[in-house]
């Protein structure tokens, strides 16, 4: 078996398969490093980095004892505290369950809404609809629908809503510990990718390929080609490259159209190490929500809070990680980001001067959120089952192109469970019933 992909996916379908003690298989990243998504970088000035806001906690038994195994108690255990940044200031998170925080008129505004909320007639065309018919027009309008344009970097209208599950807070959970996410863990040392570094150092060295890009794929001699012209023939080829890339490089002109049909969101990724210590309201903020268009990030991590080892020194520093969406829809000017991003820093209150920045790193992921588009179930209802006929199985965050089973714990149990189906037999749950495995309780390990 050829497994495309170091990142929780194809770890987590190499884990299992030697766990299961089969040990013919190869992996092969196209970077320099594992992790995929989740992997971490130290820029020069000695400042820890994820690709994104990540945080641990699952429902997956097995999930979460194979992340107990493999930091050994080196975590840090957090209680979400997230905000939202609404009319100059900071609401506690989810906005819906603090109206009394905002101003009279904001909260008047939203309750009136509230008050005027009817039960549909219909069921909600589109992700737009379902926040108006759940929030009513008043929290709509000052965040939802802003915030919601801002990340996904496509207008509500264009996407479903089936994918919402626990991801949304409702009016009705009243309760300020909402969420799977309410406590989360984080590594001692080294950021997310520290977890996905030992899990690698758990297969054998020989099996596992760095800066191996893979540049096509020929399906009929079963073969990935490299970018070094070399080539490796697969009998069952696990693939965790994003889905669109895939049927390009292997040539599969009937279903070109539908991959090119889905959509998806770039992410810039920027790190700003700060001298000093974080001010008295920030000391023990996890996240921020921005909706507005005072800054260009929809998030803000105060990631030194996650681990003091973040910085090079938590005496005398701490970082922000700032997350800015693009699209064709909505573009970005990376030429003038990383200044904007430091204005948006300053008009929000983060940092009050830019003498407080002492390092600055970013990257673009190109492929950042998989989009949860109207129509997209439709397409991969026919990609997917296409491409394992081939005995090509497209998994993972973008391999599967579903937002809503793509934390990292999803991620690694779609290479677990199709292992097992693969070797076994057994249903792959968590790609094809989302609503089951993002129910609340505690998901069993498989067998």
């Amino acid at each position: 078996m050829v497994i495309l992909g170091a990142g929780p996916t194809g770890l987590g379908a190499a884990h299992r398969l030697a766990e299961r003690g089969h040990r013919r298989f190869e992996v092969y990243e196209a970077s320099d490093r594992v992790g995929g998504l989740a992997a971490s970088h130290t820029d020069e000035a000695g400042f820890v980095w994820d690709m994104g806001g990540h945080v641990q906690f699952s429902r997956y038994e097995y999930f979460r004892d194979l992340m107990d195994e493999l930091l050994e108690g080196q975590w840090l255990r957090h209680d979400r505290v997230a905000s939202v940044w609404m009319a100059g200031r900071l609401v506690p998170y989810p906005l819906q369950q603090h109206l009394h925080d905002l101003p009279t008129d904001m909260r008047e505004r939203c309750e009136r809404g509230l008050a005027n909320l009817e039960a549909p007639d219909s069921t909600p065309a589109n992700f737009r609809e379902w926040i108006l018919a759940t929030f009513g027009a008043g929290i709509a309008e000052i965040f939802m629908l802003p915030y919601n344009e801002k990340v996904w970097a496509y207008p509500p209208e264009q996407l479903s809503h089936h994918w919402i599950a626990d991801r949304v807070a409702p009016i009705a959970a009243a309760t300020v510990a909402w969420g799977p996410n309410r406590q989360f863990r984080f590594p001692e040392r080294g950021g997310t990718g520290e977890i996905w570094r030992r899990l690698a150092a758990r297969l054998p060295k020989s099996q596992l390929h760095l800066r191996r890009e893979v540049v096509a794929i020929d399906t009929r001699a079963q073969e990935v080609i490299f970018a070094d012209k070399q080539r490796r023939h697969y009998d069952r080829l696990v693939s965790t490259i994003p889905l669109d890339s895939l049927v390009t490089r292997a040539q599969l002109a009937s279903l070109k159209p539908l991959s090119d049909a889905l959509q998806y969101s770039s992410v810039h990724v920027i790190g700003v190490g700060l001298h000093g210590q974080p001010p008295p309201h920030l000391a023990k903020q996890c996240w921020m929500y921005f909706a507005g268009d005072d800054c260009p990030f929809y998030r803000a991590t105060v990631f030194s809070n996650y681990s003091p080892n973040n910085v090079p020194d938590p005496a005398r520093h701490w970082s922000l990680m700032l997350e800015v969406s693009e699209s064709p829809v909505k573009p970005v000017n990376q030429e003038t980001l990383e200044s904007c991003v430091i204005d948006g820093l300053l008009a929000t209150g983060l940092i009050t001067a830019r003498e407080q920045v002492a390092s600055v790193w970013r990257t673009r992921l190109e492929h950042g959120y998989p989009t949860p588009s109207i129509g997209r179930d439709a397409l991969l209802e026919q990609i997917l089952p296409a491409l394992d006929e081939l005995k090509i199985y497209s998994r993972g965050r973008f391999g599967a192109w579903k937002y809503e089973v793509s934390n990292q714990d999803h991620s690694l149990m779609q290479g677990v469970q199709l292992v097992d189906r693969l070797l076994g037999g057994s249903a792959e749950v968590t790609l094809h019933d989302p609503a089951v495995v993002n129910a609340p309780g505690l998901r069993p390990r498989p067998e």
